[in-house]
């Protein structure tokens, strides 16, 4: 089997976003002969693209018992008032499949997908927020490399005036919306500082690459530890996973914590990729669509590192990072500790409509490397780690504190990377 990814077409983009499964597939479906260009002007078009995605697409061939066909008699025989009205009348007939992952998404929200997925957001990269007591908008940090971090905005500022219209009584929706615009434009902010007089300053509106991977040097006793934490598996993943792992072999570390705990999904093309760099040989998933037709996409020997690994999930790791954590646990490259996680084994592709909306649909099921279907169970670690609701609310309000001996997923994780787990590759050479 041709191991090259861009070979599983139509799964070389999965998305598995939240507990969304998705494959981008930017594509317009072929209009049915009765779509005439009446109906091309009109709400319905939606509609009647949108029914044709799923009736070519979705992985229930039988449609959960739905007379499919009738719901498109349906959709069509009504009078809309409005993109909005049309819009629910969706919503409506796609909830009778009884998928909660088969779903629609207006504008905005299909732009906040593809704007996720694609790990880059346009601004001048500020994480805003209401204050409790001041009722102000304020900065809860400048995101890395923004434009609003190289001007020096700091946390805690208070953003006064946007272009000169006072920021009083502005949600964040309202002041982001603001502050958002086109490459290249520009924005003024009146910013005001605890401790310091108000001042003005001018931004430049840009590109900016999200910061999905992070990791340090842990030096625990006599050894050296890489802490990885993978956030998304956005499209700019795949690159910051290579770069961190290859900074820490650079340090001479002896194993590595990944942690996936938290983490969403992503792309299924950044799940398999980042698998690549951590397993030489073995299958990574496969899939079954509605025909039942498998594929299984493997490993093609373009590991970047050997060295044991423990892997940390817990109930909100899904999806893409169920993939990659099934397939290290599968392929017994490495320890996966934690908490069961999610239980996201449906793959969705996301199609864009005529109208900048979009629609999620569920296409295949997902297997492990040994066949294991974790639809609603989730990956079962091969480590459980209990934590008291007082050291849950330790880490989550002490950030500062996960990923350190503080953190007890990761400690537990140090103890197995000393002391070795049988026969699994994970403990460190003394020698080294």
């Amino acid at each position: 089997m041709n191991q090259n990814v861009k070979r599983f077409s139509p799964f070389r983009q999965a998305l598995f976003t939240g507990a969304l499964a998705t494959v981008t597939a930017f594509m317009m479906p072929a209009w049915s002969s009765s779509v005439n260009a009446t109906l091309k002007d009109s709400p319905k078009a939606v509609l009647d693209e949108a029914w044709q995605i799923v009736n070519r697409e979705f992985v229930d061939g039988n449609f959960n018992k739905v007379d499919w066909q009738a719901q498109r008699e349906e959709l069509l025989s009504k009078n809309y008032t409005s993109r909005e009205a049309a819009y629910a009348e969706l919503r409506k007939a796609l909830e009778k499949l009884k998928d909660p992952y088969t779903r629609f998404m207006d504008p905005k929200q299909y732009e906040a997908l593809t704007n996720q997925t694609a790990g880059e957001l346009t601004g001048v990269g500020m994480q805003l927020t209401v204050d409790e007591k001041t009722r102000m908008v304020t900065v809860i940090e400048p995101i890395k490399n923004s434009p609003a971090m190289k001007a020096g905005i700091l946390p805690g500022d208070r953003v006064l005036s946007i272009d000169g219209v006072s920021t009083t009584g502005m949600t964040v929706e309202q002041a982001a919306n603001k502050i958002r615009g086109a490459i290249g434009t520009d924005v003024s902010l009146r910013i005001g500082r605890e401790g310091g007089k108000e001042f003005d300053l001018k931004l430049t509106r840009a590109r900016i690459e999200l910061e999905t991977v992070t990791y340090r040097l842990n030096t625990e006793g006599d050894r050296k530890i890489g802490y990885i934490q993978l956030r998304e598996f956005n499209s700019h993943a795949a690159e910051q996973m290579q770069a961190a792992i290859e900074a820490l072999n650079q340090q001479k570390v002896q194993g590595f914590v990944l942690d996936l705990r938290g983490n969403p999904g992503g792309l299924l093309r950044t799940s398999i990729e980042i698998a690549r760099m951590w397993m030489d040989t073995g299958a990574i998933v496969s899939t079954v669509d509605r025909n039942g037709k498998s594929q299984e996409i493997r490993n093609n020997r373009t590991a970047i590192t050997n060295l044991p690994v423990v892997v940390l999930v817990d109930g909100n790791s899904a999806s893409a990072s169920e993939i990659l954590a099934g397939a290290l646990k599968d392929n017994q490259r490495g320890v996966v500790m934690g908490t069961q996680t999610f239980g996201k084994a449906l793959v969705q592709s996301v199609f864009s409509l005529s109208d900048g909306s979009g629609l999620a649909v569920t296409i295949a099921h997902y297997y492990t490397p040994n066949g294991t279907d974790i639809s609603h169970k989730g990956v079962t670690p091969d480590i459980k780690v209990d934590i008291s609701d007082d050291q849950k609310k330790q880490l989550v309000t002490d950030p500062k504190l996960v990923g350190t001996p503080q953190d007890p997923f990761y400690a537990r994780a140090i103890s197995i990377l000393v002391a070795g787990s049988g026969n699994r590759p994970l403990a460190i050479n003394e020698s080294k």
